[in-house]
C-alpha cells in the first residue's frame, strides 16, 4: 500500500482549505488520505478553573468534530478517496511533525482560528516545516485557481536533489510548467554602471545557469515531458519567491542541514508572505 499523504486540521476554514488541497495531490499521486488533529492544551487555558480533565475533553470534543468536518469536506471534492482519521496526543507542534513519519506528504494551514487555536503560523506551521522527516506543504489563502506552473527556489545547485527532484515530480503529475530559480544579489547594471562591472554580473548569472542546467539533467532524463526553464534572478530570494506564489500553483524550498536551524530565515520569510501553497523539502 501506498504511504499516505497527511493532513492536520483543527477545525478552521483555513485548515479545511489545506485538507482539499491535500486530497487533490492524494488523487494525483493514488494515495490514501490521513487526517489528523492535536487538541494540546493551550497554555491560556492551564488557568480554568475547572479540571484539567474537563479541558481536556472538551478539546478533544473540538478536535473530533474538526476531523469530521474535514472528512466532510474531503469527501466533497474526492468521494473515492481513501481515508483515515486520528487524534494525536501531545503538544501539537511535535504531534503533527511526527505524525508524518512514514508519509510521502504532509499539508498544514498556514493559521487557524479554531477553538483551540493551535495551527497558527509562527507556532505549529513554523515548527512542522522545519523538523518534519518528509516534505511539508504549508497552504495559505486560495488553493482552486490553477496556474499550470511550479516554481522552486535552489540556493545551491550542488545540494539541491531533494527540491528539483520533489519540483519535477509535481509537474509532471499536474501537467505543469517548471520554473528554476536562483536569487543573487549582484551590482546594478546598465546605465551608470561600469562595464568591468556588467561583465562580473554577466558572468556570474551565465555561471549559475550552466550550475543550474548540471543540476537538473537527472530530472530532465527523467521527465522529459516537463517543461523547464531555469533563471537566475537579481533579487532578495524570500522576496522572488513571495512574489512568484501568486501565479504558481506550487513553491518549493529545500530545507538544508540540521531540523529547525540552517535556511530558517528564508524559509519563514516565504512561509509568511506567500500568496499560495508553500513546499519545503528536507535535503
Amino acid at each position: 500500500m501506498l504511504s499516505p499523504i497527511v493532513v492536520a486540521v483543527d477545525g478552521s476554514e483555513e485548515s479545511l482549505r489545506a485538507a482539499e488541497w491535500a486530497a487533490r495531490e492524494a488523487q494525483r499521486r493514488k494515495a490514501p488520505l490521513r487526517i489528523v488533529a492535536a487538541p494540546g492544551l493551550p497554555p491560556r487555558m492551564r488557568a480554568y478553573e475547572g479540571s484539567m480533565l474537563t479541558v481536556a475533553n472538551a478539546l478533544s470534543g473540538i478536535a473530533a468534530r474538526a476531523l469530521a468536518c474535514a472528512v466532510d469536506r474531503v469527501t466533497e471534492v474526492a468521494p473515492a478517496l481513501a481515508i483515515d482519521t486520528d487524534l494525536l496526543d501531545g503538544p501539537p507542534a511535535l504531534a503533527v511533525a511526527d505524525s508524518a513519519a512514514g508519509a510521502q506528504l504532509l499539508v498544514i494551514g498556514a493559521r487557524g482560528s479554531g477553538g483551540f487555536t493551535a495551527l497558527v503560523l509562527g507556532s505549529v506551521s513554523r515548527y512542522v516545516a522545519s523538523h518534519a522527516s518528509c516534505p511539508a506543504v504549508v497552504v495559505r489563502e486560495d488553493t482552486a485557481a490553477v496556474h499550470r506552473e511550479i516554481v522552486v527556489g535552489v540556493r545551491d545547485p550542488d545540494d539541491s536533489s531533494a527540491a528539483l527532484g520533489f519540483a519535477f515530480e509535481e509537474a509532471a503529475a499536474r501537467g505543469a510548467r517548471l520554473l528554476v530559480v536562483h536569487a543573487v544579489s549582484l551590482p546594478p547594471t546598465g546605465m551608470g554602471a561600469s562595464q568591468a562591472a556588467t561583465a562580473v554580473v554577466e558572468h556570474i548569472a551565465a555561471e549559475m545557469t550552466q550550475r543550474l542546467g548540471q543540476a537538473m539533467e537527472e530530472w530532465l532524463g527523467k521527465y522529459p515531458e516537463v517543461d523547464v526553464r531555469a533563471d537566475v534572478v537579481r533579487s532578495h530570494p524570500a522576496h522572488l519567491l513571495a512574489s512568484l506564489s501568486a501565479r504558481a500553483d506550487l513553491v518549493i524550498v529545500g530545507r538544508h542541514g540540521e531540523p529547525g536551524r540552517h535556511g530558517s530565515s528564508i524559509q519563514h520569510a516565504v512561509l509568511g508572505h506567500a500568496r499560495g501553497p508553500v513546499a519545503i523539502v528536507p535535503a
